[in-house]
C-alpha cells in the first residue's frame, strides 16, 4: 500500500455522486425501520387490533428484508447492479404508495413485505456499487460515508415518524418515501456506471421459498397462543408445525445442494458460530425492547408520537459515540473486549426500564437510553467483524449473507416475542380477550376517572416484558464469552474484513 500516492485514497468526484445515490436509497431503507415503530400505538386504534398483530407491520417487513438478502448477489451477476438497485427502489416505491393507501391491518402488512423485499436489496446492492466505483484501497472511506446513514437513521425516523404522525396523518409515513425514491431513481439512472450482467451461479429459489414462510408461519402459530388460550388451538399448532416443517425440509436440503441459500457448513467455524450465537440473543432482544419503547412513551405516558421519537435520540446518540469505533476496536483487541462490556452498558440501562412506572423521571429513562446506545454502539459491529475475521476470502461472501439473514431474522423474532407478551400481560391486567388488551388500555387511560390506575397496571406490564428482553440480554453474554480475546491471525496475503451491519 505504501507505493501508492495519497491521491488514490482520496475520494473523487465520480465516486462521491456514487456514493450520494447509495447514501439517498439507503436513508429510505434504514428510516423505514425506525420510523413506523412510533406510529404502532397510531396503526392499533385505527385498525381497531391488538399489538401482537400490528407488530406485524414490523416483523413482515424484517422476514422480507431477510428473504431477499441472499437473493441480491445472484440478481446482481444476473440483471447488473444499476439495474438490480433501479429494480429495488421502484418495489420499495410501490410498497411504500400501497402501504399508505392500506385500508385495513391485513392489507398493511402484506404491503409492508413488498416494500421489504425492495428494502432488502437496496443496501447490498448499493454496497457492491460503492466497492467496485472506489476500489479496494478506498472501501473504508467507502463504507464510512454510508456509515451516515446508518448512525442517523435510529435517530432522524423516530422523530420523522413522530412529526407526521402528529402534524400530518400516519399515511405520510410510507408517503414521504415516494418523492425522494423518484429523486434516487432518477439520479441512479444518469449517475451510476453501467456494470455487464454475467452468467451466475444457479439460485435456490427452493431454500428461498421454505425457510421465509417457514419462519413466518412459525411465529404466526406462536402469535396465537395467548389468544387462544394454549398450544391446543388449530390456529396455534397447524401453522406452527407446517412452519416447522418447511425449517426442518430446509436444513436437510442445505446439506445436500451445491449452493445452498445458507451454507450451513461455516457453522463448523467455531468463532463463526460463538458469534452467530451472540448476535441471534443480542437481536432478539435488543429489537424486541426497541419495538416496544415508543408504545410505552405514547399508552403509559400520553405523549405525543413526535415527543416519544424525541425521547428515544440519546440512544441513537449514544450509539453514534461508540459505533464507529466499535469495529476498529474489535480488529486491534478482540472481539470479546469490546462486546462484553458493551452488554453490560446495555443490562444496566435497560435495568431501568424493567422498573418503570407512570410515574418515572424522563432525566432517568433519558439517562438510561443514551447508555444502551454505548452498549449498542460496541456490540452489533464488532459481533460481525468477529464471525468473519477466521474466514477464508472464499468464504467471506455467504458468511455476509449468512450473518445479515440471521440478524434480520432474529430481530423479526424478538419484535414478535416480545408484542406477544405485552399484549398478554395488557389483556390480563384489564381482564380481556388478548385482541382487545391494549384497546382496553387505551380507553381506561383516556377516561379521567381510571386513568391513574389503568397508567399504573399498563406500566406494570411494560416492565414485566422489559425484564424478558433484560433476561435474553443478559443470556448473551454467555456465548460473548467464548468470542476471541485478541484479533485473530489472518491468512497471509489477507487483509482484514470489512463487515457492514444491515439495520
Amino acid at each position: 500500500m505504501s507505493s501508492q500516492q495519497p491521491d488514490n485514497d482520496k475520494l473523487d468526484a465520480g465516486v462521491l455522486k456514487v456514493a450520494g445515490v447509495v447514501v439517498l436509497g439507503a436513508i429510505m431503507a434504514i428510516l423505514d425501520t425506525t420510523v413506523v415503530n412510533v406510529a404502532l400505538q397510531k396503526l392499533t386504534l385505527e385498525f381497531q387490533t391488538s399489538f401482537d398483530t400490528i407488530q406485524w407491520v414490523a416483523t413482515g417487513y424484517m422476514l422480507a428484508l431477510a428473504t431477499v438478502i441472499p437473493v441480491t448477489g445472484w440478481a446482481s451477476d444476473r440483471f447488473g447492479t444499476k439495474r438490480l438497485y433501479m429494480i429495488a427502489i421502484g418495489l420499495f416505491l410501490i410498497g411504500s404508495m400501497l402501504a399508505g393507501l392500506s385500508w385495513n391491518v391485513e392489507s398493511l402488512i402484506i404491503f409492508r413485505v413488498l416494500q421489504g423485499f425492495g428494502g432488502g436489496m437496496l443496501m447490498p446492492a448499493g454496497m457492491t456499487i460503492m466497492t467496485r466505483a472506489a476500489g479496494p484501497q478506498r472501501v473504508g472511506r467507502v463504507m464510512a460515508v454510508l456509515g451516515v446513514p446508518m448512525l442517523l437513521g435510529p435517530i432522524g425516523g423516530p422523530i420523522l415518524g413522530g412529526y407526521l404522525v402528529d402534524a400530518v396523518s400516519w399515511r405520510w409515513i410510507f408517503y414521504i418515501n415516494v418523492p425522494i425514491g423518484v429523486i434516487t431513481i432518477l439520479l441512479a439512472w444518469r449517475l451510476l456506471p453501467k456494470d455487464n450482467p454475467e452468467p451466475a451461479e444457479r439460485f435456490d429459489f427452493w431454500g428461498m421459498l421454505m425457510v421465509s414462510p417457514g419462519l413466518a408461519a412459525l411465529l404466526y402459530g406462536v402469535s396465537n397462543v395467548p389468544a387462544a388460550g394454549g398450544v391446543g388451538s388449530v390456529d396455534v399448532w397447524l401453522p406452527g408445525l407446517a412452519g416447522l416443517a418447511l425449517l426442518v425440509a430446509f436444513v436437510l436440503r442445505t446439506l445436500k445442494v451445491p449452493n445452498p441459500l445458507m451454507d450451513l457448513k461455516l457453522f463448523t467455524n467455531r468463532t463463526f458460530s460463538v458469534a452467530m450465537a451472540t448476535m441471534t440473543l443480542f437481536c432478539v432482544a435488543f429489537f424486541g425492547a426497541m419495538l416496544l419503547l415508543p408504545t410505552y412513551f405514547l399508552l403509559v405516558r400520553g405523549e405525543s408520537a413526535l415527543n416519544a421519537g424525541l425521547l428515544l435520540a440519546p440512544q441513537g446518540f449514544g450509539a453514534m459515540l461508540t459505533m464507529p469505533l466499535g469495529g476498529r476496536l474489535a480488529d486491534k483487541i478482540g472481539a470479546r473486549k469490546i462486546v462484553l462490556p458493551g452488554i453490560v452498558a446495555m443490562v444496566a440501562g435497560l435495568v431501568a426500564f424493567t422498573q418503570v412506572s407512570a410515574t418515572t423521571p424522563y432525566w432517568q429513562l433519558m439517562a438510561a437510553l443514551f447508555v444502551m446506545g454505548l452498549g449498542m454502539g460496541c456490540t452489533m459491529m464488532p459481533i460481525t467483524t468477529a464471525a468473519l475475521q477466521t474466514l477464508t476470502p472464499a468464504d467471506m461472501a455467504r458468511a455476509s449473507t449468512a450473518t445479515n439473514i440471521v440478524q434480520q431474522t432474529a430481530g423479526a423474532i424478538g419484535s414478535a416475542v416480545m408484542s406477544i407478551i405485552l399484549a398478554a400481560l395488557l389483556a390480563g391486567k384489564f381482564e380481556v380477550p388478548t385482541s382487545q388488551g391494549q384497546l382496553a388500555a387505551t380507553a381506561a387511560i383516556m377516561n379521567p376517572q381510571t386513568h391513574a390506575a389503568a397508567t399504573g397496571l399498563a406500566a406494570d406490564a411494560f416492565g414485566t416484558t422489559f425484564l424478558w428482553s433484560l433476561i435474553l440480554l443478559a443470556l448473551c453474554a454467555v456465548p460473548a464469552l467464548l468470542l476471541p480475546a485478541k484479533r485473530p491471525a489472518l491468512p497471509e496475503g489477507h487483509e482484514a474484513p470489512q463487515p457492514v451491519v444491515m439495520h
